[in-house]
């Protein structure tokens, strides 16, 4: 197929049809001029004056009225063809866009009955908007019909995808800004015409909206000649249909016959796809729509051109309460779209507005995909228990923890076809999660060859070498009422910071809103971690994602650091049983010792931190020091110490406790998993030294634990950004973790011991000078540390 310009001809509207859909627009695009400026005096009843206009004009004129282009628009079609269709409006600001087309659908006055769909409602609806205690300028969580917060750039492409994987009924018709299209995760989305499933995945249809500027700048794609713009998107997997022009009444005609022309294509695609046989990936259509920036406002202010410039880009008429002349403009601007035969006098829209859109759940802003609570199903889940590990002995036997967890994830998307999926970097098999396959393939719908492996147009492995598009993908399937996990190597999960942000801000934001229903966690499993990157190096060592983690609201975040494979099958269940929480797994892919028996490891998960008293001296009485632990790597190290301490010094009471639920260190009042302070001040005391060896950077915990009894006598060990490509206890030495140092620093804080363990902080010195030696010369760790077992026998 070749690229077309739209053309009139393809479709034959009525001349009725088309005056309703731009009836729609000019009410659409009034609505959204009138949320920006105006606080009183919604409908024009008498002039304009200072005091009708907000005191702060806040929001974004130049991306709406070509949003409610494609608004009006698509109702038509959805309406024509009974489709079931959703959007997402990538430009940032499109917000009274957005607004204006839910409230003109209804959807809006039903789920905020105060807003109701009159002239008072109007006025409402004008002064909540970009006003203290009303609602934000961008696509947010409170906007009906929105799965995409707009307030960040790049991310509507992935969004839109992640929709329509297993919905295969669905159309998400996703709008592109053309200053969206320049960020780097939106450029990667459009690969995911290599991903999409004809057969048992929905459909997009992109929507790239040129109106030429960003801020301040052109944006480059609105600025490329149209043949170099064509073969881009004929590159990533498009037949893209142009559309062009700023008359709005040939426009319309126009924008009409491109989208019967995709939609047509879009049937047919499924149709040889689901009943003729067709293989193969399909030329999916997409429109690139160029329309004037600010179309329909202000085309000149103060000399200055406006309409088709940077300048509409948020307030057109900035002057308006100081300025007469600005304000007879903005009048002037309103009125241009004929208020009076648009709304009734009670400010209810007219017949002929409503003429062409859907009703109920085909209304987009209406539609249940946008709620995805109200589609989410419990996942079937296995039992876990029966992937469990035997240990007989705590710390005698070794297991990869995350390959037993790659069984038990294997036989949830076995369970669960069309509701779980599984996106990461191009590393679920690097992480030890080889066994999903043999449930399902990597989806691909690209070229494939002899040597690839578990490659199929059907599966429900996502991979793709961009987190943002992993990221991005499972975002969009979660928010449709879906379930899934996102693996990939701890060091570059940093890269979806920003979109992890976004995330944890938009299920706070629901919890507030009643209509909102919850939707399945987002599960982070984070392998390939700090400690043993036994193939890379420092690039490769960074365990900082749980700091940004931990700056969100405690009612959103959990960060659990599971010590070996049976705690992690007990808390990956717990998480994937979850609602609207973001969900941090640590654990490693390495052997590992295996420390707790099944039926020890689900109390303890349960807990989320606890005494191992098998490990542990004190007997149950006051401690001389307590080895706290967060980590499987400081697990290791800890016990080790633990042991060294017993054969130096039989005497010393210690007391071992291991932390798999890091929020339990913070006090029950900042975090619903925190301890009381009485819990924490018996687990920890409150006058005894503590030595904890931590997963990641040091002050974290210090972070945690700074309002508790006895923080001034808590010493962590953590990553202290040194490493480089080693052998993994030479990585623990380098940041002083290792079991030798950790015996020193017991020395150098349990009052008393210094002077009389002299000889043994010496022997802890030269074993750590002799570990680094054997490394140095053999390549590898000593075989009495790599070797090492908890050597007490059975607990």
């Amino acid at each position: 197929m070749q690229p077309a310009e739209a053309s009139e001809g393809r479709v034959m509207l009525t001349d009725d049809e088309l005056g309703a859909i731009d009836a729609w627009w000019r009410a659409a695009n009034y609505l959204s001029a009138g949320q920006i400026y105006l606080r009183a005096n919604p409908l024009l009843r008498r002039p304009l004056d200072r005091e009708d206009i907000k005191p702060r004009l806040l929001g974004h004129w130049g991306t709406s009225p070509g949003l409610n282009f494609c608004y009006a628009h698509l109702n038509r079609v959805i309406a024509a063809h009974d489709l079931d269709m959703i959007y997402v409006l990538g430009p940032g600001h499109g917000g009274p866009a957005a607004v204006a087309n839910a409230w003109l659908e209804g959807t809006y006055s039903e789920v905020y009955p105060h807003v109701s769909q009159d002239a008072a409602g109007m006025e409402r609806l004008f002064r909540q908007f970009s006003y203290p205690g009303g609602i934000p300028s961008h696509v947010a969580p409170e906007t009906p019909g929105s799965i995409h917060e707009g307030g960040e750039l790049g991310y509507s492409l992935a969004h839109a995808y992640g929709a329509a994987f297993d919905n295969p009924d669905l159309i998400v018709a996703c709008v592109v800004g053309d200053g969206e299209a320049e960020t780097g995760p939106l450029a990667t989305s459009w690969h995911s015409t290599k991903f999409i499933d004809p057969v048992g995945d929905g459909a997009v249809l992109p929507i790239l909206h040129l109106n030429g500027y960003k801020i301040a700048n052109p944006a480059v794609l609105a600025r490329i000649p149209e043949e170099e713009l064509v073969a881009l998107l004929e590159g990533y997997g498009h037949r893209p249909i142009l559309v062009s022009g700023d008359d709005p009444a040939k426009m319309h005609g126009l924008m009409a016959a491109a989208l019967d022309e995709a939609i047509e294509e879009i049937s047919e695609i499924r149709r040889q796809a689901r009943h003729a046989g067709a293989t193969g990936r399909p030329r999916w259509p997409m429109i690139v729509l160029r329309t004037p920036k600010g179309w329909t406002g202000p085309k000149e202010v103060d000399g200055l051109p406006v309409e088709g410039t940077w300048r509409a880009h948020q307030v057109p008429l900035a002057g308006v309460r100081e300025n007469p002349a600005h304000l007879a403009q903005l009048e002037a601007w309103l009125a241009s779209y004929r208020p009076e035969e648009l709304f009734d006098t009670d400010g209810r829209p007219r017949t002929g507005v409503l003429a062409t859109p859907p009703a109920g759940d085909r209304r987009m802003s209406a539609n249940p995909h946008a709620n995805g609570g109200l589609l989410l199903r419990d996942l079937e889940l296995p039992g876990f228990r029966t992937y469990a590990v035997e240990v007989d002995a705590p710390g005698t036997t070794s297991t990869e923890p995350t390959r037993v967890l790659g069984a038990y994830l294997r036989d949830v998307i076995a369970a669960n076809p069309d509701s779980f999926r599984i996106t990461g970097p191009d590393e679920t098999a690097s992480n030890r999660l080889s066994a999903v396959f043999e449930a399902t393939d990597r989806a691909w719908q690209a070229e494939t060859l002899a040597t690839d492996d578990h490659l199929g147009p059907h599966g429900h492995v996502m991979e793709v070498l961009s987190e943002h598009l992993c990221q991005g993908w499972l975002e969009g399937y979660l928010l449709t009422g879906r379930h899934g996990l996102f693996n990939s190597y701890e060091a570059f999960i940093h890269i979806v910071d920003a979109m992890f942000n976004q995330h944890a801000k938009w299920l706070e934001t629901t919890r507030k809103i009643p209509w909102r229903r919850p939707v399945a966690s987002l599960n982070y499993l984070l392998s390939s971690h700090v400690w043993r990157q036994d193939h890379n190096g420092f690039t490769h060592q960074d365990p900082g994602f749980l700091d940004v983690v931990m700056n969100k609201k405690p009612e959103i975040v959990r960060v659990y650091l599971p010590p070996d494979a049976n705690t992690l099958l007990s808390v990956a269940d717990h998480c994937l049983r979850s609602r609207d929480y973001v969900n941090v797994i640590v654990a490693g892919k390495q052997p590992a010792l295996d420390w707790l028996s099944m039926d020890e490891a689900v109390p303890h998960c349960t807990r989320g931190i606890g005494i191992w008293d098998w490990a542990s001296t004190d007997d149950g009485t006051e401690p001389d020091v307590v080895l706290a632990c967060a980590g499987d790597i400081t697990t290791l190290e800890t016990l080790a110490a633990a042991d060294l301490l017993r054969r130096h010094f039989p005497d010393l009471r210690v007391r071992v406790i291991n932390v798999v639920d890091l929020m339990r260190l913070q006090p029950d009042t900042e975090h619903p998993h925190g301890l009381p302070d009485a819990e924490f001040d018996a687990l920890f005391t409150t006058d005894r030294p503590v030595i904890f060896a931590f997963h990641g950077y040091p002050y974290l915990i210090h972070r945690l634990t700074y309002r508790r009894n006895g923080h001034h006598n808590i010493h962590v060990r953590g990553y202290k950004e040194e490493g480089t490509t080693t052998t993994p206890f030479d990585m623990v030495m380098l940041n002083d973790l290792d079991r030798f140092h950790l015996v020193m620093d017991v020395i150098d804080r349990v009052p008393g011991l210094g002077s009389r363990a002299a000889g043994v902080r010496q022997r802890m010195a030269d074993a750590r000078l002799r570990a680094r030696a054997h490394t140095r010369e053999h390549g590898e760790d000593d075989p009495e540390i790599s070797g090492w077992t908890w050597p007490h026998g059975e607990r």
